[in-house]
């Protein structure tokens, strides 16, 4: 079963963590100091916020899977709609090792499809220094748009992690 995902980059996490508690009614199952997220159950949302961005609001939207299966699916969909693709493989962010991969909707909106493998203790393992603060949250494979993938030539993001 899959799990809708939502990224928002927020300017103070600790007000948005109190928030988001009292919202959910539930505590985040992962905080860090630049990071929190929950997985609520009741919808079945993946919820995620970082400090990690720029312009605070939504960062990105996806689905998470629960198995491979699931996420070959939504790639072949992907191909199938002739939406840029941008696979990242396995790759580590937002404090987990994922197998993923990206598409952008017509508006510029990036997606997100991923299955998570596990847990790790930092944000990304990647040796690369963070995002400028102007950078996404993640890796959202987008230049305000502008899809990065094999179909489209862009600029790839100088880094990946979520």
């Amino acid at each position: 079963m899959k799990r809708f995902h939502v990224h928002v980059h927020v300017e103070d996490l600790a007000q948005s963590v109190v928030f988001y508690s009292r919202l959910f009614a539930a505590e985040p199952t992962r905080l860090e100091s630049d990071y929190a997220k929950w997985m609520l159950e009741d919808p079945r949302v993946n919820f995620a916020i970082s400090t990690r961005g720029g312009k605070p609001g939504v960062d990105h939207l996806g689905f998470q899977t629960d198995d491979a299966q699931e996420l070959a699916e939504l790639k072949a969909r992907a191909q199938t709609a002739d939406m840029a693709l941008f696979d990242e493989g396995a790759t580590t962010c937002c404090y987990a090792q994922s197998e993923k991969h990206w598409v952008t909707d017509p508006q510029g909106i990036a997606w997100e499809h991923f299955h998570t493998l596990a847990d790790i203790p930092v944000f990304s393992e990647r040796d690369a220094p963070p995002r400028a603060a102007s950078g996404s949250a993640c890796c959202t494979p987008t230049t305000r748009g502008k899809p990065v993938g094999i179909a489209v030539t862009a600029a790839k993001p100088s880094s990946s992690c979520c």
